[in-house]
C-alpha cells in the first residue's frame, strides 16, 4: 500500500481505477481492508482511494487524542494532500460520520455521497441505544472500564469485531484487522470512538459538527445522497427502520436501497450487493460525469 506524509505523520490508502475520485472511508475497529471486494468494482466507475484514518490500518500513530476532530483533521490533510475534489464519498460506521461532515464543511468539492451504517444526527440513549446497547456503550465511554475492555482485553478485534458480521469471518481475514494493533498503547484510537458518540448533547464538540452535518443533509438538494440499508437482527444494525424512515423525511435528494442480510460490518457480508447498488445509483446520476 502506497502512503504519503500528512501534516506529522503518514496515511496509508488504497486506489485503482481512474478518473472521478471516489472515496471510501472506513469506521471503527476496521481499516482501508474493509472495501478490499469492494473496491475493484469502484475502480471501474473512476479512481477508487480508501485511507487508512491516522492510527489505524497502515497509518501512522501519532501522539494525538485520537477524537472525531482529530481524525478529521488529518483526514482533510489527506484530501489536500491527495489534490482530491469533486469526489463521490462513500463511508461506514465512522467513516460515514466522518464523509458527511467532510461533505458539510467542503459541500463545493463533493458530487454524491453514499452511506450506510453511520451516525446521521445527534443521537439520544432510547433511540439510538435501546435496551442492552445501552449498557455495552455506557461502560466503554466509563473512565477505567473502557481502558480495561479495549486496551487490555483488545473487546473491538477478538470479540466485536466477529459478532458484528453474519457469516464467518476467516482467521486471515480476523488477523489483518488485528495486526496494526499489538499493544494496549496501540489500541487507544479504538478506545475514543465508542467516546466519541454524540449522545444527549455529549461530547459537546462533535455533537455540534454532526448536527451541523445533519443540518447540510436536510439543505443540499443539490448533491445525491444513497444510504444503503440491511436485513438482519436488530441488534447488530445501527439503521433500522426508524432511522431509515428518519432519513426519508429528512434528507434531501435521498436514494434508499435494500441491499440484503447483513451484519454491521455489511462490507464483509455483502459486498457485491454493496458495490452494485453504488454503481447503478452512479450510473444515474449526470453530475458524476466529468464536464
Amino acid at each position: 500500500m502506497p502512503t504519503i506524509p500528512v501534516l506529522d505523520s503518514t496515511v496509508a490508502y488504497r486506489s485503482c481505477g481512474d478518473g472521478t475520485p471516489f472515496v471510501l472511508i472506513h469506521g471503527n475497529p476496521t481499516s482501508s481492508y474493509l472495501w478490499r471486494n469492494i473496491l475493484p468494482q469502484i475502480g471501474n466507475l473512476g479512481q477508487a482511494l480508501a485511507p487508512d484514518l491516522i492510527g489505524m490500518g497502515a497509518s501512522g500513530k501519532p501522539p494525538i487524542d485520537y477524537g472525531f476532530l482529530d481524525t478529521a483533521r488529518y483526514l482533510d490533510a489527506w484530501f489536500d494532500q491527495m489534490d482530491l475534489d469533486d469526489v463521490v464519498l462513500v463511508g461506514h460506521d465512522w467513516g460515514g460520520a466522518l464523509a458527511l461532515d467532510w461533505a458539510a464543511r467542503y459541500p463545493e468539492r463533493v458530487r454524491g455521497v453514499a452511506f450506510f451504517e453511520t451516525i446521521l444526527r445527534p443521537m439520544t440513549w432510547e433511540e439510538h441505544f435501546p435496551g442492552d446497547a445501552r449498557a455495552r456503550v455506557e461502560a466503554l465511554r466509563a473512565p477505567g472500564i473502557g481502558e480495561t475492555k479495549v486496551l487490555d482485553e483488545n473487546f473491538f478485534l477478538e470479540i466485536a469485531l466477529h459478532r458484528t458480521v453474519l457469516g464467518e469471518l476467516s482467521e486471515t481475514d480476523a488477523e489483518t484487522y488485528r495486526a496494526p494493533y499489538p499493544s494496549p498503547e496501540s489500541r487507544r484510537p479504538l478506545l475514543e470512538w465508542p467516546r466519541s458518540f454524540p449522545v444527549e448533547g455529549s461530547p459537546g464538540d462533535v455533537n455540534a459538527r454532526v448536527a451541523a452535518y445533519s443540518d447540510w443533509l436536510a439543505e443540499s438538494s443539490e448533491v445525491p445522497k444513497l444510504l444503503l440499508t440491511f436485513s438482519g437482527p436488530s441488534e447488530l444494525l445501527m439503521i433500522g427502520p426508524d432511522e431509515v424512515a428518519w432519513s426519508r423525511s429528512n434528507i434531501a435528494n435521498l436514494e434508499v436501497k435494500q441491499c440484503g442480510p447483513a451484519g454491521h460490518l455489511a462490507p464483509e457480508d455483502q459486498p457485491a450487493a454493496i458495490a452494485a447498488a453504488i454503481t447503478e445509483w452512479t450510473q444515474r446520476q449526470h453530475c458524476f460525469s466529468r464536464d
